[in-house]
């Protein structure tokens, strides 16, 4: 999945679901590493990212991303 793909995402599950999608995809997360599951723990860490900035008004996800 691409970056901007992973951002839109991000940007509808928290326009539907709020900081739950935060907190769920958290708790994937951990949930995942523990179990040993490392690819998609990954991809829910990074989601994470992403929903935290989303939710906190960090990353605006209608404008382009930049990465430093």
């Amino acid at each position: 999945m691409k970056t901007g793909e992973l951002c839109q995402l991000a940007a509808e599950l928290v326009s539907e679901h709020g900081v739950e999608a935060l907190l769920f995809a958290r708790r994937a997360s951990v949930e995942y590493a523990s179990e040993g599951i490392v690819d998609r723990a990954q991809f829910w860490y990074m989601l994470s990212l992403f929903l935290d900035d989303i939710v906190a008004h960090r990353l605006d996800p209608d404008r382009p991303i930049v990465l430093h």
